[in-house]
């Protein structure tokens, strides 16, 4: 059995309650912040305070005695913070609160605490704590951090909205069906309107939901269509991110690395429907179909694609069955592999002084053919990115040259581009498919033709060869 102190989750209830503080530092400015904020009634003793404190303390919302504490300033507490930068100090105040029977947080000793403060995220009323059970607050404090990036600000939105009708539900439906009634609510179509900001409509559903209860919200299929991004699952977006761990089923390409793939829901179904170069274990039109009979079973559907779904990764296709059929569906933007690739191999897309324009292309050959406006790709002043291209390279890089850009003009084959194996092989238009072809070129590899290719030499920042995250 554990023998670490217990934390105190949150400050609730302290409405009026008398919480002395002994410090004045900065982490006794910030536990002083929350309790504030808790409503509680702070009496902090210290010689000299930081800026917050004074000013709180000259607007009436707390007590300063400005002089070191003593044991008697622990009558009447509820709490007790001593967090002061003396550890005699620390240790009096904890003999007297435990002789009062008064809890005590010592800053300086977690073993002679009698509770810790963790770390918190806050969403209104809901609120996430973080403990390192004091091992590390620093730590604790750096996750906070993260998840308080990572978990929408909609959250509290949604949270409120459910205590705005908690009563209402107690009142109008049995114990034994209000859990299935908020988890429909709080996973299902209502939240994603809060989540997408409308909050009205979100009411009225919930409202209506409640006035019909029999209907039981039935669950009503929905299809994301996610851009999973270059390769690196660090890329992904906060909102790509819950809906792929909202999703009852996955129907993912070769390309989705395995680390992204795990990030989805664990209990959802996977189903591999390919598309590489020449090789689809499922064509488009199956896939369409898959994903409309899916969603019409009630499933949500997580269709996720590398890089982004509307660049060259045939989404629109998709949604225009979906929509077709009367299946609801979100799309969520990815990172292309174009900006991914050219970042993480340090390559403008534009520069000032290189390339006012970007243009992206498909290099994939139809029929041994590759028809493309070829004069307007031959120009100088501009970046060409060339997605699908590595079997076509040689015909690229010729037709370019005949065009007429230079026969030293900068290209690069960006290979497995923002994963630990990525590699890079820079040449020109005259060399680069003889270096291509004396490499081994596995897994996606994107083509980026331009003078910025160049800056590489000085701008390239990413060593995989360093790099210990696992993205296999």
């Amino acid at each position: 059995m554990s023998n670490t102190v217990p934390s105190l989750p949150v400050f609730l209830r302290l409405l009026d309650r008398p919480v002395l503080v002994a410090g004045a530092g900065h982490v006794a400015s910030r536990r002083v912040d929350r309790l504030l904020a808790a409503g509680a009634r702070v009496t902090v003793v210290a010689p000299t305070a930081q800026a917050r404190i004074r000013e709180w303390a000259d607007a009436g919302r707390l007590t300063w005695h400005a002089r070191a504490a003593v044991a008697a300033d622990v009558d009447g507490q509820l709490l007790v913070f001593a967090i002061t930068d003396d550890g005699d100090t620390n240790a009096m105040l904890a003999k007297a609160a435990a002789a009062r029977n008064v809890l005590v947080q010592r800053a300086d000793d977690a073993a002679g605490s009698d509770f810790l403060v963790p770390a918190v995220v806050q969403r209104d009323a809901l609120q996430i704590a973080i403990s390192s059970d004091g091992h590390a607050p620093t730590l604790a404090r750096i996750l906070r951090t993260r998840l308080d990036a990572w978990i929408p600000r909609a959250y509290g939105d949604l949270a409120r909205l459910a205590g705005e009708f908690r009563d209402r539900v107690k009142t109008r439906l049995p114990r034994q069906a209000r859990a299935r009634f908020w988890l429909r609510v709080l996973d299902g179509p209502i939240a994603e309107k809060v989540f997408s900001g409308r909050m009205t409509e979100a009411r009225a559903d919930l409202d209506d939901a409640l006035s019909h209860p029999e209907a039981a919200l039935p669950t009503r299929g929905e299809v994301y269509l996610v851009g999973g991004g270059p390769g690196d699952p660090d890329l992904l977006t906060s909102r790509a991110l819950r809906l792929m761990q909202r999703a009852d089923v996955v129907l993912h390409d070769s390309l989705i690395a395995p680390a992204i793939l795990e990030m989805a829901n664990p209990d959802a179904e996977r189903i591999h429907v390919g598309k590489r170069a020449a090789r689809h274990t499922l064509p488009q039109e199956d896939i369409n179909a898959l994903m409309v009979r899916l969603a019409g079973e009630g499933k949500r559907v997580l269709r996720l694609k590398g890089g982004d779904p509307f660049v060259f990764g045939r989404g629109g296709e998709e949604i225009a069955q979906l929509a077709e059929a009367g299946i609801a569906f979100q799309v969520v933007p990815g990172i292309t592999a174009a900006s991914g690739c050219a970042a993480y191999a340090g390559i403008p897309l534009t520069h000032r002084d290189y390339a006012q324009s970007v243009t992206f292309v498909t290099g994939h050959l139809k029929a041994g053919e590759l028809e493309l406006p070829w004069g307007q790709l031959a120009q100088r002043g501009q970046t060409v990115v060339f997605f699908m291209a590595v079997k076509s390279l040689p015909i690229i890089c010729e037709k370019l040259r005949a065009h007429g850009l230079a026969a030293d003009w900068p290209a690069a084959l960006v290979i497995e581009g923002t994963t630990v194996r990525q590699r890079l092989i820079v040449g020109s238009l005259t060399d680069l498919p003889a270096r291509v072809a004396s490499e081994v070129v596995q897994g996606p590899a994107l083509l980026i033709v331009g003078e910025v290719v160049r800056l590489n030499e000085t701008l390239g920042w990413f060593r995989p060869d360093s790099n210990t995250d696992t993205q296999a």
